[in-house]
This record gives C-alpha cells, structure tokens and sequence, in this order.
C-alpha cells in the first residue's frame, strides 16, 4: 500500500485491507446470512453500518441486500439460521468503529469487545467486536499507523 500524506494524527486509521467496490478486485461477490429476524437487523444495519459508508440498496424475497451500488452483504430470512460467522467490516478510522459500538446497544447485540486497541492481532489493530441476535461476531476494524 502506497504511503498516505499528512501526520498519522490526520490520517487516522488506514487499513491495508481494502475492499474495492468493482467486482474484479474483490474475492467474493457476496456474503449472505441466514437470519430469524431480518426486519431487526435491517433497522440494525441501517444505523450502524452507515458510517462506513453502506445502506440497503435492494430488497426482495424478504431479504435486504447492504452495499454501496451493489450488495456485498446480503441478509436474508430463515427458520434455521447460518452457523455463527465472525465478519469484520473496514472502517475508515477510529470515530466510526465508535459509532458501530454505540447503535449495537439499541440494535440488542452484546458487547463483545469495546472500541480499543487488540495487540494480540497486531500492534495498530483497533476494532470493536458485538455479538448478533443470531451469534454471528460482527467486528468494526481499522488498522492504525503510526
């Protein structure tokens, strides 16, 4: 990744995971989740994903597809739901891994980890970790440098 101009106070966090929007550069075209209360999650999503720059961008068969011109993240209703999945979003910087912990207390996710630091992935590695109504472990994350 190309070094970014300005002070690492100005940057912020920077990940050197990015995820590009056209679909040659990604690895997968989606990821869906089966989930027993899709309405919930939607309000969910709609709060709390927002600083990251995704919003619901199609609906049909009771589902919602989340994504930025296309879903990328697709929520969908089931009797029996997907096994507990760990998902880590890219955030921007720190203020929006803030956000995501603040609207997950509404949403009735639990606290799986607070915005901070976590060394034990890397020395610059800032995240919050919430747990689903479902189980699935949902991770806002940045990558800060110094």
């Amino acid at each position: 990744m190309r070094p970014r101009s300005g002070s690492a106070r100005e940057r912020g966090c920077a990940s050197a995971f990015l995820v590009h929007v056209h679909r040659r550069h990604t690895l997968l075209d989606r990821l869906g989740f089966s989930l027993s209360d899709v309405a919930t999650r939607k309000a969910f999503v709609t709060v709390a994903i927002v600083p990251l720059g995704y919003t619901a961008v199609m609906e049909g068969g009771g589902g919602v597809g989340i994504g930025i011109g296309e879903p990328i993240l697709w929520l969908a209703p089931a009797e029996q739901t997907s096994a507990p999945m760990r998902v880590a979003f890219h955030a921007a910087d720190g203020a929006v891994v803030d956000a995501f912990y603040s609207a997950s207390r509404p949403a009735g996710d639990k606290d799986n980890g607070a915005p901070g630091l976590r060394p034990r992935y890397h020395a610059n590695y800032c995240a919050s970790l919430e747990i689903g109504p479902n189980g699935h472990n949902l991770e806002v994350v940045c990558h800060r440098t110094v």
